[in-house]
């Protein structure tokens, strides 16, 4: 819509740009100061056993309405498979439900061929599943904890304690290793989550979830509000994730996300799977119309 973008980088002027004589690469490295690759580089790989299984899955809202209707699907190990749809079609209700913080009516969950159905979430963790949430700051982050806190919540019982009294200098050693190895840019490990920006906040989530060494990682809207410089991370850690020959479960409103991380699209419409599609066999046309109700051509 602009005729002319100003660009600001950490507080500073950068450029200002005539829009119809910029390319979007060209502005994406003047707003990250770095080249930035749109492309999803994803290596062929093996497929392994299947590890994860929803089985007729009933769920309900919080008014009591199902959302979740007798939904099935499967991932294998060194897979992305993405959920494709329009929001407020069970996304929320199926991750709450799999992640053990909404109990489901009716169905079945396997994770590593064990039934984790309506199990709580700290028995999930510990089985191999994590999770970067769809609201990074309800659900992901303790805003009033500094960053080195929030590293460790998952883990405050396992690396980071002994007979109940934590160990400062190894969560401290913890933030330092995270902070440089994710490029999370804080003024000090000891500031405050909700003073991040939404790039680095998001960045904290993944290197605790990451480092946590899932078999399943449940990415739900990992990108929202993200520049592109984040988005390119985020989107590199998902890849070598399923390299590692782990699985990923993609939620995502981002139908052009979806299609670039995918190696297999399940479209949710009215709480159920209403279409299975190979990324590198289909287009946006065909999964958009199975995203709005629409049956296969």
């Amino acid at each position: 819509m602009a005729d002319t973008c100003t660009v600001i980088r950490r507080g500073e002027f950068i450029d200002k740009l005539v829009v119809k004589d910029v390319s979007e690469a060209e502005l994406a490295e003047k707003m990250v100061g770095r080249d930035v690759s749109f492309n999803v580089k994803k290596e062929k790989i093996e497929l392994g056993d299947e590890i994860f299984k929803i089985e007729d899955l009933w769920v309900k809202d919080n008014r009591g309405v199902d959302k979740v209707k007798g939904l099935n699907l499967s991932i294998k190990k060194g897979e992305i498979l993405g959920i494709a749809g329009v929001d407020g079609n069970g996304q929320t209700e199926l991750i709450d439900a799999i992640s053990g913080m909404r109990k489901s009516q009716k169905g079945k969950v396997t994770l590593k061929g064990e039934d984790i159905t309506n199990k709580n979430p700290r028995n999930i963790i510990d089985l191999g599943m994590n999770q970067i949430p769809e609201d990074r700051q309800k659900r992901g982050l303790v805003l009033e904890y500094p960053i080195k806190d929030n590293l460790i919540l998952e883990n405050l019982d396992k690396d980071f304690s002994k007979n109940g009294i934590l160990d400062f200098k190894k969560i401290e050693e913890n933030a330092n290793s995270l902070i440089e190895k994710f490029d999370i840019r804080p003024n000090d490990m000891n500031e405050k989550a909700g003073s991040l920006s939404g790039g680095n906040q998001q960045k904290v989530i993944i290197a605790r979830e990451i480092t946590n060494n899932p078999d399943l990682l449940i990415a739900a809207q990992p990108t929202r509000g993200l520049d592109v410089g984040a988005i390119e991370f985020i989107h590199q850690y998902l890849v070598e994730l399923r390299n590692q020959g782990k699985a990923v479960l993609l939620v995502s409103f981002q139908l052009d996300e979806v299609m670039d991380l995918s190696d297999r699209i399940c479209v949710i419409y009215d709480g159920k799977i209403v279409g299975e599609l190979d990324p590198k066999q289909t287009d946006e046309y065909e999964v958009g119309r199975l995203m709005a109700g629409g049956d296969h051509e």
